[in-house]
């Protein structure tokens, strides 16, 4: 796997931010030329389920989190330099024990 990127060129970045349980996760959409998308986001301490329409790859910029997948009885950690897929048409558990987990998430076609 290539290195998780630190900066993006040539984006629109979306200044509304996608919010979600109460502020605990909080991300920005950013807009590629090529029609592609991402999310940059902070997780703050706790669980949280998230569904998936397209498969999603996760990128860990900052922080840890443990990740269990739909399906999976499996608990995986993940942290900074990291990152894990996630199939379409499913979900995951994302779990933050401390700090602030920052990601970066790529929408796979």
């Amino acid at each position: 796997m290539s290195a998780i990127p630190t900066e993006f060129s040539n984006v629109t970045a979306v200044a509304k931010a996608n919010v979600y349980f109460d502020g605990k996760v909080v991300s920005h959409s950013i807009l590629f030329p090529d029609g592609s998308k991402k999310t940059l986001g902070l997780i703050y301490p706790g669980s949280y389920h998230f569904g998936t329409d397209k498969a999603e790859l996760m990128e860990i910029v900052a922080g840890a989190c443990g990740v269990k997948l739909d399906g999976s009885e499996v608990t995986t950690s993940c942290a900074g330099g990291e990152a894990f897929e996630v199939p379409a048409k499913s979900g995951f558990d994302i779990t933050v024990s401390e700090g602030i987990c920052e990601y970066i998430c790529s929408f796979i076609d």
